[in-house]
């Protein structure tokens, strides 16, 4: 069939709201843009299991340390999720791993960020994850049908996690003046790269007006970012600490709570592999790819064992007399 016709059968697919599956003919710079989407997302949930992991043998206590540890595990599956619905536009897992591991590839630059107190495990599930629910939830009316099926039970994992955070907040803010103090001092250094979770403003981000067409994102980094403001406000208030951007206000006129300038050289040089803990994320990843090869080597020996075991029996079965 005509390349044209094709993407005009495609266009009106999506301007219809039916689904895109693997097997569909798709443009190739929609795959290119799916996988490089899909992909990142799938290396933010791996890479950020590491700040977290880092305190679940200090957590305060056995409860904490359960529901901590049973976050990280769900960030496991989630990556899991992604990586197997981006191998279904062709791209394997190693090529995605090989890519992170090299640094080729990106991950969200806000688990590039240390986590220096048990409050942070709040703040990381109060505003980490609330951001990502932000971004993710409108995923799930995405075109590419397997990332949409795949967000589905992402998100309502992460609406666990934000719930998880604020809770973590709330007893401390609940608890003595040094435990208070813990909490804003936690607000205060993840606030900001919080929303750079977004991305660069819409006049600077290359990909957003394209994936929107295509349906793969609904909303704009802008768009997005200020509903999360807007939220985020009163759940601060109720807490009872400050968000620190002096020039944070409520605007009548345009309904919506006004913020003040992102600082967008620190949220590129994060991106460019400049940040507090880029150089020891990416080492622990490594590490742990290297360490666990013995794992994956005994995995694919036991699926071929039992592949040959099968085709023996098989063979076996079809000799054997009637």
């Amino acid at each position: 069939m005509n390349e044209d016709v094709l993407l005009t059968t495609f266009d009106e697919k999506v301007a219809a709201e039916i689904k895109i599956e693997p097997k569909d003919w798709m443009p190739a710079d929609y795959r290119k843009t799916l996988i490089r989407q899909i992909s990142q997302h799938a290396h933010s949930e791996i890479v950020g299991m590491l700040p977290e992991a880092n305190w679940i043998t200090r957590a305060p206590s056995l409860r904490r340390k359960a529901t901590l540890l049973a976050k990280v595990q769900d960030e496991a599956g989630h990556g899991l999720y992604l990586y197997c619905a981006a191998e279904t536009l062709n791209i394997t897992r190693e090529e995605m791993v090989s890519q992170l591991l090299s640094g080729t590839a990106k991950y969200s630059s806000i688990f590039n960020y240390p986590t220096l107190s048990w409050a942070d495990m709040g703040a990381i599930g109060w505003l980490v994850d609330g951001a990502a629910i932000m971004n993710q939830v409108p995923l799930c009316r995405a075109s590419f049908a397997p990332y949409a099926r795949a967000m589905v039970r992402i998100c309502k994992e992460e609406s666990f996690h934000q719930r998880q955070g604020y809770e973590i907040l709330l007893a401390l803010c609940n608890g003595s003046k040094e435990q208070k103090a813990m909490a804003q001092d936690a607000l205060n250094r993840w606030w900001w790269p919080s929303l750079m979770m977004f991305g660069p403003n819409d006049d600077a981000s290359p990909h957003t007006a394209q994936s929107m067409k295509w349906k793969i994102k609904r909303f704009t980094n802008d768009e997005l970012r200020q509903k999360f403001v807007d939220v985020c406000v009163p759940q601060a208030a109720l807490l009872g600490i400050n968000i620190p951007d002096p020039d944070l206000k409520w605007n009548e006129a345009k309904g919506h709570y006004d913020f003040g300038e992102i600082n967008w050289d620190e949220f590129w040089n994060v991106v460019k592999g400049n940040g507090p803990c880029n150089r020891e994320r990416l080492a622990a990843r490594v590490k742990a790819h290297e360490e666990g090869a013995w794992v994956r080597e005994a995995a694919l020996a036991y699926a071929h064992k039992k592949e040959n075991n099968l085709t023996g029996s098989k063979l076996k079965r079809a000799y054997e007399p009637a």
